[in-house]
């Protein structure tokens, strides 16, 4: 498995807290690894006991057919060889005659070495009486200029009120990370923050900023929020959920450094152990697959594959998982209680995206590699629409200034636009969409609407393209003209997330197979500014001149200093 970015989450400005804290390690903390280790224990004891059972059905035979261990040769048989001693040469023990130049009397070889006389504990020290010394600097009254390694570190770790945070959910050199970068719009400055080791590879991400009961008892009243661009601990909080080839989720603080443990993890490790694979034969010909579990109501058993956080009813965090089925989670209620609701009849195949109606926030939209789409009432599932697409889903958005209409990309590279109020219920029926896109020539994996500008959207694929499009509606006759703004490479490889900022109006974070993170200023494009500028007049947004070029890569360490005239953009 290469390197590679799967999916960007952005934080908005102000969220953030400014010092961030490490999460010391407490009783709760400890007896939760010790669980983990013991459930990781118990698998690895499982999984060799299947390797035994398929070696002895299979014969032990090796290869050519021979028993494994089938020598029934006595031990007795074989015997130890002694090492003989070896000659040694006893030629050094003659003293061999000087010669003319000869500074061996010299003794420079234990020049350096200490003697034992009291001239040699003196040094060159020998005539100062009363020398002495501090073992620490802080303790030394000549040494005015204190370190303070914790101050240093603070400082390096101060996130400002107008920073963005930037999550990436990256694989690098076969270990699982996060990745948190801060993003200084005014500066154009994009740096690493600080990492997260996981433990199986992320496939999406969601922020969200309920707060979750375990930390906010325990932690929340040392949370340095930096003022008053945060609010009350009791009320928001700063958090990643992630989703990943495990089928719990793993929510963290974004607030803490040094994590060891998630603050909440919904699903049951105990009852899932899904990286345990089941073979389903054990013939030395056959290929090793792993069988469908059985669903369960309470948590997934296969990979979470997307994630939503319903923005209205804060508490409430939607999945989708290759186990075909939709769950929702309550935050404010003990999971130990498991799922709030289980959707397991939408969707005959893994179920790639999902996502929360902005407007109506009991509304769910999802879409599964079964090629259909649904919209349905997480209240009354069973009285969904839907639609029949031409390929795999990849990504689903709802369009944030029409209450109804949402966009499908698919694994053709087309892009779908849909209206919730024209979808039939049966899907046998035909379901027409409002306009299609042939957006690019591979999987169209990104799709993102722009909250800041009407008819704005992003798209990005495995050609390597990430690209801008205008949707603008006919006054005359009331049909959408679509068309392309821009496009560009950005050396990602094939790119699987794209994001538009929280705050910037086009400004667009994307990542792929190369495991690098750009952001694409758009403003700077002469086609997106003629395109785009009437309506961020309207919007009351404005254009800033930037002198980056349009792309700004990660700085690297040495160059971290935000007012540094040195750019890192193409």
């Amino acid at each position: 498995m290469g390197d590679l970015i799967s999916s960007i989450a952005w934080v908005k400005r102000g969220v953030s807290a400014r010092h961030p804290l490490k999460q010391p390690l407490n009783d709760t903390d400890i007896e939760r690894i010790k669980e983990i280790a013991h459930i990781e224990l118990e698998d690895a004891r499982t999984e060799l006991g299947r390797a035994n059972a398929a070696a002895q059905s299979m014969g032990q035979r090796d290869e050519d057919g021979d028993d494994i261990g089938g020598d029934d040769e006595d031990d007795s048989a074989w015997v130890d060889e002694e090492d003989e001693p070896m000659d040694e040469d006893t030629t050094r023990e003659l003293a061999a005659p000087r010669r003319n130049g000869d500074i061996s009397k010299y003794n420079l070889d234990t020049y350096d070495e200490e003697g034992d006389g009291p001239a040699s504990t003196l040094g060159p020290f020998t005539n100062i009486n009363g020398l002495q010394f501090y073992r620490d600097n802080d303790d030394d009254p000549y040494i005015t200029l204190k370190e303070d390694d914790d101050e240093l570190e603070r400082e390096e770790n101060e996130v400002l009120p107008m920073d963005n945070i930037l999550v990436t959910a990256i694989v690098e050199q076969n270990v699982p990370q996060l990745h948190f970068f801060v993003y200084d719009e005014a500066t154009e400055y994009l740096g690493p923050h600080h990492d997260l080791l996981l433990s199986s590879m992320p496939l999406c991400l969601e922020w969200l900023d309920y707060p979750i009961s375990s930390t906010t008892s325990s932690n929340g009243d040392a949370m340095d929020t930096g003022g008053d661009a945060a609010s009350s601990q009791s009320q928001f909080g700063n958090y990643i959920a992630i989703g990943t080839l495990d089928p719990e989720i793993e929510v963290f603080s974004i607030d803490h450094l040094e994590t060891v443990y998630p603050d909440a993890v919904l699903g049951n490790p105990k009852a899932t152990a899904a990286h345990v694979p089941e073979p389903a034969g054990t013939g030395k010909k056959k290929r090793k697959k792993t069988k469908h579990r059985a669903a369960s109501e309470k948590h997934h058993v296969d990979a979470v594959l997307t994630l939503s956080w319903n923005r209205t009813v804060r508490q409430m965090l939607a999945s989708g998982s290759a186990d075909r089925t939709v769950k929702l989670w309550d935050l404010s209620r003990d999971q130990k209680e498991g799922a709030f609701r289980s959707f397991d009849k939408l969707h005959k195949d893994k179920v790639q995206a999902v996502q929360w109606n902005l407007a109506e926030p009991a509304v769910l939209l999802s879409g599964s590699y079964d090629r259909t789409v649904r919209v349905f009432d997480s209240r009354a599932p069973n009285a969904s629409v839907g639609a029949v697409v031409g390929a795999d889903v990849e990504a689903i958005r709802w369009d944030p200034w029409d209450n109804h209409g949402f966009y499908v990309s698919l694994e053709n590279g087309m892009v779908v636009n849909f209206d919730a109020r024209t979808l039939p219920s049966d899907l046998d029926q035909p379901s027409p969409a409002c306009f299609t896109i042939a957006a690019h020539d591979g999987a169209a994996c990104a799709l993102d609407v722009n909250p800041h500008i009407r008819g704005c959207i992003a798209t990005a694929g495995t050609d390597k393209m990430v690209k801008i499009w205008n949707v603008q509606e006919d006054k005359v006759g009331g049909k959408r003209q679509v068309s392309l703004v821009a496009g560009r490479d950005l050396g990602l490889g094939e790119v699987f997330s794209a994001v538009w900022s929280p705050d910037d109006p086009l400004t667009l974070a994307a990542a792929g197979s190369k495991a690098k993170l750009q952001i694409w200023d758009v403003g700077t494009n002469f086609g997106a500014r003629k395109v785009f500028g009437a309506r961020l007049a309207e919007a009351g947004r404005a254009l800033k001149e930037k002198k980056s070029g349009g792309v700004i890569s990660v700085a690297d360490d040495e160059e971290d200093d935000r007012g540094s005239d040195d750019d890192e953009d193409e």
